[in-house]
This record gives C-alpha cells, sequence and structure tokens, in this order.
C-alpha cells in the first residue's frame, strides 16, 4: 500500500503574508492541517482542512495522530526550518521514509536573527533551550563567541542572564528579540548581570556576545579540565593522566561511554565535552559519589550524562550498547571485566587504569589473552623541600587500553609488557 506524503510547511511569526506561493498551495489542499495553536490561527478561512492540534507530549502522540488520518492529504505546520531543531526530525523518524515527508521551509528564527544582527551564520554557535536543561549552554560559554540561544519561553532570557552572571560571563552582551519576521517584532538589549527586561513574548531568540570577567574559570575543550573544575571526595582521575586517558578513549560524534566506577564522573564529563553529541553513562555504587557526578556533569554543561546507581557489574545489565568502556575502579569484582567485554561490540575500545597490584595482575591477564597496550604512567609535580624545589612522584597508573576484534575472536595474542 502506498502513502501520501506527509507536508510540512514552515511559517514564520509574519504568518500567512510570509508564505511563499508553494506553502499557501499545499494547505489550501490539505484535507488536514496539524500544528500548534498559535499557528493555527494564522490560517485564513480558505484553509478548509480540519485543524488539529498537537497534543501534549507531542512526540508519544505523533505515531497514533498520523495512523488516525492515513490515507487522507495531511500538513503540518511548524515553525521556521522544520529540519532545523523541528518537528521534521520526529516525523522522518516516525514515518521511516524521507520520501514520505515532504518539506517547504521558511527562514528560520536563526537565520533572521543573524540579519537583524549582521552576524554570519556559519560563525554562530545556535544552542536550543528547548526542552533541555539550562546547564546545556555552559559548554559553549567562551571569551568573544557569539550564541544565538532558541528560549524555552519568555522567562528564559532572564534564566540565561542569572547563568551568565553566576559563570563569570556577566559582561556579555545580551540581544533579545522577540517575534522575528513578524508585525510585532521587538529587539532588547542589556548586558547579562543585572538583566534590565521583564519576561516579554515567549516566542523569543536571545544573541550572546561571550564576554567574561578577569577571574572567571577558563574550561578548555581540550582534555584535561583543572582538577578544581570538579566536585570531588578524592576519587578522581586526575589532571594529567585524565588527558591520556580520554586521548585514549577517543571519542567521536555520536558515540556512547560506559564510565564504571565513576567516582567523581570526571571521566564522563570530559567525553561529553569532546561533542554535543557525545554521550556517557556513569556507574557508581556509592550514591553520594553518584549525586556528585550528576552535580559536575550539570555544573559543567552536560547535564544529560546519565547516572546509574549501583555496583558493576550486576548495574551494567539492560545498557546500551556502548562504543567505548573505562574501567576507574573496582577491577577486581568479580566478573567485572568479563561482563564490560561481552558488552563491547567489535571495534569497541576498552580502556582500565589501576594503581594496585593486584588490578595490574588482572589487566596483565587480560593483555596477554586479548592484545592491546599496557602502559605505565607515572606523574611527578614540583614542590617545596624547605627554601628549594623538588619533585614529588604521584602512585604511578598502569593502563590497559585495547579494541575488541571484528568478527570472529582472535587467537589469544602473548604479547610483552611495556615498560
Amino acid at each position: 500500500m502506498s502513502h501520501a506524503p506527509v507536508t510540512v510547511v514552515g511559517i514564520g511569526a509574519d504568518g500567512w503574508p510570509g508564505l511563499a506561493p508553494g506553502s499557501r498551495e499545499a494547505l489550501r489542499a490539505a484535507e488536514v492541517v496539524v500544528g500548534g495553536p498559535r499557528q493555527l490561527d494564522l490560517l485564513p478561512e480558505d484553509c478548509t482542512g480540519e485543524r488539529v492540534p498537537w497534543p501534549s507530549p507531542l512526540r508519544p502522540a505523533v505515531p497514533g495522530l498520523l495512523a488516525a488520518h492515513a490515507g487522507r492529504r495531511v500538513c503540518v505546520l511548524a515553525s521556521g526550518d522544520p529540519m532545523f531543531f523541528g518537528i521534521g526530525r520526529t516525523l522522518v523518524d516516525v514515518l521511516g521514509d524521507p520520501a514520505r515527508l515532504r518539506v517547504l521551509p521558511h527562514p528560520s528564527s536563526v537565520s533572521y536573527a543573524c540579519a537583524r544582527l549582521g552576524w554570519p551564520l556559519d560563525d554562530t554557535e545556535v544552542v536550543s533551550l528547548v526542552g533541555r536543561p539550562l546547564g546545556a549552554l555552559v559548554t559553549a560559554l567562551h571569551p568573544g563567541r557569539r550564541l544565538l540561544v532558541l528560549s524555552a519561553g519568555a522567562g528564559t532570557p532572564a534564566e540565561v542572564a542569572e547563568l551568565l552572571t553566576a559563570r563569570g560571563f556577566g559582561p556579555s552582551r545580551l540581544t533579545l528579540l522577540e517575534q522575528l519576521g513578524g508585525p510585532r517584532e521587538r529587539r532588547a538589549e542589556g548586558p547579562a548581570e543585572g538583566w534590565p527586561h521583564p519576561p516579554g513574548d515567549a516566542l523569543n531568540v536571545l544573541a550572546v556576545e561571550c564576554r567574561a570577567t578577569p577571574g572567571a574559570p577558563r574550561l578548555p575543550l581540550t582534555p584535561g579540565l583543572p582538577d578544581d573544575a570538579f566536585e570531588h571526595d578524592g576519587q578522581l582521575t586526575k589532571r594529567h593522566l585524565r588527558a591520556v586517558t580520554l586521548a585514549t578513549l577517543a571519542p567521536a560524534p555520536g558515540e556512547l561511554l560506559w564510565d564504571v566506577g565513576g567516582g567523581s564522573g570526571s571521566i564522563g564529563v570530559e567525553w561529553m565535552r569532546a561533542h554535543r553529541s557525545c554521550r556517557a553513562v556513569a556507574v557508581e555504587r556509592d550514591p553520594v559519589r553518584a549525586g556528585r557526578i550528576a552535580r559536575n556533569a550539570e555544573a559543567l554543561g552536560v547535564p544529560a550524562l546519565r547516572v546509574v546507581t549501583g555496583a558493576a557489574p550486576v548495574a551494567l545489565a539492560g545498557l546500551p550498547t556502548p562504543d567505548a568502556i573505562f574501567v576507574g575502579g573496582g577491577l577486581t569484582a568479580p566478573g567485572l571485566l568479563d561482563a564490560c567485554w561481552e558488552a563491547l561490540p567489535g571495534g569497541g575500545r576498552l580502556v582500565a587504569n589501576t594503581v594496585t597490584l593486584e588490578s595490574e595482575a588482572l589487566l596483565t591477564e587480560w593483555y596477554r589473552r586479548h592484545g592491546g597496550e599496557l602502559t605505565r604512567l607515572a606523574v611527578a609535580r614540583a614542590v617545596p623541600v624547605g627554601g628549594f624545589t623538588g619533585w614529588r612522584q604521584a602512585m604511578p597508573v598502569t593502563q590497559w587500553s585495547v579494541t575488541k576484534p571484528r568478527g570472529p575472536v582472535a587467537e589469544p595474542v602473548q604479547g610483552e609488557l611495556q615498560p
């Protein structure tokens, strides 16, 4: 049975007058028009199709709604460009075939904002806070950067201003753009610190020119954040070792990490900071530390990090398939490495760190069976020695890293230990 394509029409604050002829024709021909109440109210009377407002929550209702109107000419209204943080992505996922979707885009609010501000679109970072926590903005805060924040509502600008001030970005210049492209378009400006404007229209975009105070913490995107960037109780993979570990784990966009024995969550946090699409699950048996991991994730801009409270390997059951696994604690727990190895797909990476002889012996055995690399890492810091300066050696760390073979399991590897 063939399916008529669902037409998605992007519409702006300028409503019907701003639509292209093809978009108007599609809406007039539709037997069913689905959209938000505000969008449906923008249509003229000669759009005679049945008007169906989106239910809430929206996404779970989409399959049933489309099935209820199967065989009819369905048109979906979307804000601006439907494929840019819009309903278009959800419809592609539900329909399962892009050919079943016909998209007629309108200029997005981001395009309008860059046009009003004179900002090059290709050099402006966009952060959506629609249905996302405020903390997702943190990773984008760097002096000199220009951001466009897609607001969740009228209160978002004040919330962003408060966050910026708390993070040492109070001098940042904010420009509030409401109802872009429509007859009620409005603009307001001011610094983040002491943001002077009350909540206005819910349909708004906030432009941010990032400026930091002299004492603002600097949080680079490369692995190895300062140790004091994390809340911890000493259970923390220290900065230099963390940088090496992240480089060995080698995060790539869209990949999922299991951070087993999360401690403070530093490995999972930095994995997710590598790219906005990276995902991580931190598994930690101590509830106090599990709470600390969640707070670190929120504070460092990756609030989507998932925290599982429980002891591995039992707590690993049912987790989504990882692309990489880091084991930072509990190596000698019976069956832990076996469970991690079994969960890892071909081509997946496993990295384990330890400072104890017992765990080192275990990693040595796994190295002999599966190959990979066994490395000893040592870091020394300069410290005062009387009136002079000397080196203080941290405990050496043994690290085993391996990529699981694809296809049939390879023969055991008998390798020599590397210093």
